[in-house]
């Protein structure tokens, strides 16, 4: 395996983003694995290219280094659960205290799917946005989940994978605050410009932090977030 090869989650979101540019700091090799799961917030997908050619862009040792993206069709996800990112339903709060935006699964889903892909890449650093800080009650994006994973992916598949969680303990504001330290503000506006975290879909409607409904839980942490570390810049 290529130990200095890494495969990031890559969704078209603000920590997704980040993530990938978080990789491209350390890593020689990186790739990136997108997922079409039947979400209602598909538009994210489109923004992965907008992205991937503006890192291009504003650093071109982050050029050479990025490889292909992967994008994988996973639509039993959306077939099997229900909630509001694979239904058009109100968002709220279900049963337990959780979410009904919390899709079961789906972060264990996709961290295997992708250790499968790294496996025959070749790859060892697999790196991936979850956060316990700000991660809206979601028990598959808790710090001892990816451990037990990267613990039993690395059982199940004989190989010694590295699961990456640069964001784990930083809010919203610090991960702004990130994508500034590796590639400044230009980075910072390609992201707020280009990505999406919207969990309605919406693209048409442009604030500050970028667009989005303004309403949907993600929409406020990532508005609540910008304030934030726009407030901190100024003082």
């Amino acid at each position: 395996m290529d130990r200095q090869s890494a495969l990031v989650l890559f969704s078209g979101g603000q920590d997704s983003a980040t993530c990938l540019a978080w990789a491209l700091a350390r890593f020689d090799h990186v790739e990136t694995i997108g997922y079409a799961y039947g979400q209602r917030h598909a538009v994210e997908l489109t923004c992965c290219e907008p992205l991937l050619e503006g890192l291009k862009a504003i650093n071109a040792d982050w050029a050479a280094k990025l490889g292909e993206h992967h994008t994988l069709d996973i639509p039993t996800i959306g077939t099997v659960s229900e909630t509001a990112l694979t239904r058009d339903v109100e968002i709220a709060m279900g049963e337990g205290g959780l979410p009904n935006t919390f899709v079961p699964g789906r972060n264990l889903i996709f961290l295997t799917f992708a250790a499968a892909l790294a496996y025959r890449r070749g790859v060892k650093h697999i790196v991936t946005g979850v956060c316990e800080t700000d991660y809206s009650g979601y028990p598959d994006c808790r710090d001892d989940t990816i451990k037990a994973l990267q613990l039993a992916i690395n059982l199940g598949m004989e190989r010694r994978f590295v699961l990456h969680t640069p964001l784990m303990w930083r809010d919203k504001a610090d991960t702004w605050g990130l994508a500034r330290e590796l590639g400044g503000d230009a980075l910072v506006e390609l992201i707020r410009r280009e990505s999406h975290s919207c969990y309605v879909g919406v693209r048409n409607v442009h604030h500050d932090w970028g667009s989005g409904c303004g309403l949907c839980p993600a929409c406020r942490l990532r508005a609540e977030g910008w304030s934030r570390y726009a407030a901190g810049r100024k003082g």
